[in-house]
């Protein structure tokens, strides 16, 4: 039987994106805005309001996988984050984690 590939974590692709923010002023993880933002996209989210509202309405969930220390960010916080970050950054660790999920075992 062959070896199933490796599925390498989200955190692992999404992690290599660097935080632009200035140390002290960090409230939230870069990985927790990202997770939320994409989280929120995927289930139909279309601007920073919705991706906040998102959020708070998978609090519960979101918790299980993420650390949010304080809870879920404004959508003013995700609009200045995503303004900061490099996009060619995000769009490569997004491109090799959907690469990553493509090489997943279809289910049968």
């Amino acid at each position: 039987m062959a070896e199933e590939p490796k599925v390498e974590s989200i955190a692992k692709h999404f992690g290599k994106v660097k935080d632009p923010r200035v140390e002290q002023t960090k409230r939230y993880k870069l990985l927790d805005i990202l997770l939320i933002a994409i989280c929120g996209v995927i289930c139909g989210a279309d601007s920073w309001v919705d991706i906040e509202m998102f959020g708070k309405s998978k609090l519960v969930r979101l918790k299980t996988f993420l650390t949010l220390p304080n809870v879920i960010p404004s959508q003013d916080t995700f609009g200045r984050v995503f303004a900061l970050i490099n996009p060619e950054e995000l769009e490569r660790s997004y491109m090799e984690w959907v690469e990553a999920i493509n090489e997943l075992p279809k289910a049968r």
